[in-house]
């Protein structure tokens, strides 16, 4: 039977959670190893109802060659660590790019978009857990599953850590690697249940030992990346980024909602941030975006303004010339004209 995958508001969007689709489609061929444990929608075996609750998956891959696959650009549920073993593993979050080397701990949060593979992955040994926390924006307050069994002093300080700096990887992690090994012997003897309990004290172990990693660096944290202007910041620089984005129907108060405020609080941020009230900058990066679909193909007005979110072609044209003084097709010949 098939998982439904969930569709949940983030800072961006409305959005399917990442279902690692490339990942098991590489497993069913048997171009790698794959061994996880899940709720939900995530390929591998699942976990029993009540068991470890919030864990939405915990696993590792094995790839002895190269392959010919990546996971794309995505986000997750929940707070993820990945640990690489062996190997070695492009990886980007928020467009930066890192080459991952064995031992390297990478930590992403349910707001960051992040990336495996430039495009495709290589021969190597990756390890994995993603925690719900019940958060989607920054400014959210985290609640750890009721089975986390760390002091209330140690888990507000990981707390603390996780939620004010993003630094994405960090490197040396070898308590942590050796954890995650041991993880996965546990996965790999499971037989519908049979290693919760040690999953259990592994996995408090394993948030331990990032704990300490944290704790031997000289870790900078800024409060403001758990602020509320942070969450508003983020909704419109995926606007900005993704042009599908744009082509939704937005008003003030779905923008509001996506961000989790009110639609008076949004607007104040929004205008502290743009000098312009939410519509209006919805309406100049839409603009933006169309001129440069004109310089980049040969589309219709109602192409451009289905791609782009505006309501018609008319009314495309009409804010495309009142903005630039022109009509779209007289900016796209222009354009056309003046490249190299």
């Amino acid at each position: 039977m098939s998982r439904r995958v969930p569709i949940y508001t983030s800072q961006d969007e409305t959005y399917q959670a990442d279902t690692c689709q490339p990942l098991l489609h590489a497993a069913r061929a048997g171009r790698i190893r794959l061994e996880t444990l899940v709720h939900g929608h995530y390929p591998g075996r699942p976990l029993p109802r009540n068991a470890l609750p919030g864990l939405k998956t915990v696993g590792y891959w094995d790839a002895e060659e190269p392959q010919s696959w990546g996971l794309g650009w995505h986000q997750n549920e929940g707070i993820e660590l990945t640990l690489l073993e062996r190997g070695g593993l492009d990886f980007a979050v928020e467009g930066v790019e890192q080459r991952l080397k064995p031992n390297d701990l990478t930590v992403t949060r349910p707001w960051q978009r992040h990336r495996l593979g430039n495009p495709h992955v290589g021969p190597g040994r990756l390890h994995w857990v993603i925690l719900d926390v019940g958060v989607r924006r920054p400014h959210q307050t985290w609640r750890w599953p009721s089975w986390i069994l760390l002091t209330k002093a140690d888990l507000d300080e990981l707390t603390h850590v996780l939620r004010h700096n993003e630094q994405p990887v960090w490197h040396n992690a070898g308590q942590v690697c050796e954890c995650f090994v041991r993880i996965a012997q546990a996965i790999e003897s499971d037989r519908g249940g049979s290693s919760v309990s040690w999953l259990t004290v592994l996995l408090n172990e394993l948030l331990l030992h990032t704990l300490e990693l944290f704790r031997s660096h000289d870790v900078t944290l800024d409060e403001t990346l758990s602020d509320t202007q942070r969450t508003v910041e983020l909704f419109l620089e995926d606007l900005r980024s993704e042009r599908r984005h744009l082509a939704q129907e937005w008003t003030v108060r779905r923008m509001a909602q996506s961000c989790g405020l009110g639609v008076t609080r949004f607007t104040d941020y929004c205008r502290r941030l743009t000098n312009t009230t939410p519509m209006q900058h919805l309406n100049r990066m839409r603009l933006e975006s169309a001129a440069q679909l004109l310089r980049e193909e040969e589309l219709t007005n109602a192409q451009i303004a289905e791609r782009c979110g505006f309501s018609s072609a008319q009314y495309f044209a009409t804010v495309f010339r009142r903005q630039f003084g022109c009509t779209p097709g007289q900016y796209g010949i222009e354009s056309e004209v003046n490249r190299p």
